[in-house]
């Protein structure tokens, strides 16, 4: 069964969306949830972590200690990259490195307290901006995002 939806455009006119076309879907998603992710990103202040960081300590602290190397293969990052973001996040206090027991050339990098905290604070300042806006959301609004909440994670999984 095809649907067709009705948007709105940049230019405020509405547009009709054919979800078949997949390419014009992506293009739309892709400016969509990268305003949302700006829109958040600057309410944090000046200096604060980048989001690869943030994915990092987040992922730390929901999967537990990991090496490096684990790290920037699940990130899907290079190990350089990897290894750059740790640095910052090692400096701060954000995360702790230690040697691997089970081999000593390796490091295991974990959570801090601190880290916690910072990634708490984050947490909790993106989710009450979130959540001002969507009080002012339609209840078919908020039920139309839920709705679409376990295709976004099967689609970030899948990228």
């Amino acid at each position: 069964m095809l649907v067709n939806v009705q948007v709105e455009t940049e230019a405020g006119s509405g547009d009709t969306l054919d979800p078949g076309d997949s390419a014009r879907l992506a293009a739309d998603l892709r400016l969509a949830v990268g305003r949302v992710r700006r829109r958040l990103r600057q309410a944090h202040a000046v200096g604060d972590v980048s989001l690869s960081g943030v994915s990092v300590l987040a992922r730390l602290a929901s999967d537990g200690p990991d090496s490096p190397t684990s790290l920037a293969e699940t990130e899907r990052v290079r190990p350089q990259a990897m290894a750059s973001t740790l640095a910052v996040l090692e400096q701060r206090g954000l995360v702790r490195r230690t040697p691997d027991p089970a081999d000593g050339r390796r490091s295991i990098v974990a959570v801090t307290e601190e880290g916690r905290s910072m990634l708490d604070e984050r947490r909790s300042e993106s989710i009450h901006r979130l959540s001002t806006v969507l009080d002012e959301f339609s209840a078919e609004e908020r039920a139309t995002l839920a709705a679409a909440l376990p295709l976004l994670d099967l689609l970030a999984e899948r990228l």
